[in-house]
C-alpha cells in the first residue's frame, strides 16, 4: 500500500511540475492597463492579486487608463519603447491596436486558456487579444422616483421623462449599440439601414438633458440630475447592490447588445513571458469565475463554473443571451465616423441643447 502511495503521489507530482516550473521560469514587474474605478479596485482584488500569489516572482503595477481610446493612444505613443504589458480594453479600440500592430498574436501553446473560450470570444481578437469580458447595454433609473418602473426601451420616450434622460452619444459605443437595438425596436435591421433609428431618436432628442460623450448615468441618477440614462450591465449591477435598490437596471425586452474587452499583449513587452501568463490567468476558469461573481460581467471561459445566481444577472443567462442582438463591432468601426455624424446633425440637433 505504501508503495502505490509513493507512486500515486510521484505520478501527482509529475502532473504538477510543468505548471510549477512555469510559475518558477516567470518573474520581474509587468504593467497592466484597464479601466479606473470599481473595475480596478474589483479587477485587482480577484484577478490581479490571486495571480501575484499564483506567481511569486511576478509584480503587477496596475495602470488605470481611461477610456479604451485613451489607453490605445498611451500604447501608440510608447510604441517605440513600451511601458504597458497587458491592456485591457474594448474591441473597438484594440482592433485598432491589431492594425496597427501595436498588440502581439498569442497562441494557444503559450496560453492554453485559449483553448477554453467560446468560440465567438476567441474569434473577435483573431490571433491577437482575446475576449476577456462580455458586458451589455442595460437602460438604468431612478427606482425610487420612475412610476411605474422602466419596463422596455421605448419607455425612454414618456412624456413623464422629458428632460430627465442622458444618453451617450456616439463615437461612444453606448450610443453606437443604442442605434442598433432602436433600430430593431423600429423593426429594422442596422445592417440595412439606420434611417428609422435616427428618425426615432430624433424624436426623443427633446428629453434628453445630456448627449454627453463620456457620461456618468448612474451618478446622475443617483444625485438627482436625471432620471434615466444607458449604462453597462456590470456596473449598473454593482452600484443597484451597493444603493439597495435605488438604482434600477432593465436589460429591455426589445434586445441589447454585447459590449466585448479583450485582453492585449503589447508589442515588444519588457516581459512579454509574464505578460503572457497573465493574460493566460485572465482567461482562465478561476480568474473568469471570481470577477463575473464579484461584478456580474458576462465569462468569456466555456468551462468557468459560475454560480447561477451570479450568471442570472448577466448576458450569459440563456434568456438573456437569447436577446442579444448580433454586431460585429468591428463592422462598426468601419461606419463610426457615419453614425457619429448623423447623430450630431439629426439627433443632437434636434435636442436644441
Amino acid at each position: 500500500m505504501r508503495t502505490r502511495r509513493l507512486i500515486v503521489q510521484s505520478g501527482l507530482a509529475a502532473l504538477a511540475a510543468p505548471s510549477v516550473v512555469r510559475a518558477q521560469q516567470v518573474r520581474g514587474a509587468i504593467t497592466v492597463m484597464a479601466y479606473a474605478g470599481i473595475f480596478q479596485d474589483n479587477y485587482t482584488r480577484t484577478v490581479i492579486e490571486p495571480f501575484q500569489r499564483a506567481f511569486p516572482e511576478v509584480k503587477v503595477n496596475y495602470a488605470p487608463g481611461g477610456t479604451s481610446a485613451q489607453m490605445v493612444g498611451s500604447v501608440r505613443a510608447q510604441k517605440a519603447d513600451p511601458q504597458v504589458d497587458v491592456a485591457i480594453m474594448d474591441v473597438t479600440t484594440s482592433s485598432i491596436g491589431n492594425a496597427e500592430s501595436l498588440f502581439d498574436k498569442i497562441t494557444p501553446a503559450e496560453a492554453p486558456s485559449l483553448n477554453e473560450l467560446f468560440p465567438e470570444a476567441r474569434a473577435v481578437g483573431g490571433e491577437f487579444g482575446p475576449a476577456v469580458t462580455y458586458d451589455h447595454l442595460v437602460l438604468v433609473y431612478d427606482a425610487q422616483q420612475v412610476k411605474p418602473p422602466i419596463a422596455k426601451l421605448s419607455d425612454l420616450w414618456r412624456p413623464d421623462l422629458k428632460g430627465l434622460v442622458a444618453l451617450a452619444a456616439p463615437p461612444n459605443i453606448q450610443g453606437l449599440a443604442l442605434t442598433a437595438m432602436v433600430a430593431k425596436m423600429e423593426g429594422g435591421d442596422y445592417r440595412q439601414s439606420i434611417d428609422p433609428a435616427i428618425k426615432k431618436l430624433r424624436e426623443l432628442a427633446p428629453s434628453v438633458q445630456t448627449f454627453e460623450r463620456n457620461p456618468d448615468g448612474y451618478s446622475l441618477i443617483l444625485n438627482g440630475v436625471v432620471r434615466v440614462a444607458t449604462g453597462w450591465n456590470a456596473r449598473a449591477q454593482l452600484y443597484s447592490d451597493e444603493t439597495k435598490g435605488k438604482l434600477g437596471v432593465l436589460l429591455p425586452p426589445e434586445g441589447s447588445v454585447f459590449q466585448i474587452n479583450t485582453i492585449n499583449v503589447t508589442a515588444g513587452s519588457k516581459n512579454r513571458a509574464a505578460a503572457v501568463a497573465f493574460a493566460n490567468y485572465a482567461l482562465s476558469q478561476a480568474a473568469q469565475k471570481a470577477f463575473t461573481e464579484r461584478m456580474f460581467y458576462a465569462p468569456t471561459n466555456s468551462k468557468a463554473a459560475i454560480d447561477p445566481a451570479a450568471i442570472a444577472r448577466t448576458a450569459a443567462a440563456p434568456d438573456s443571451r437569447g436577446r442579444m442582438i448580433p454586431l460585429d463591432w468591428n463592422e462598426i468601426v468601419k461606419v463610426r465616423d457615419q453614425w457619429n455624424n448623423r447623430w450630431r446633425r439629426e439627433v443632437i440637433a434636434a435636442g436644441g441643447r
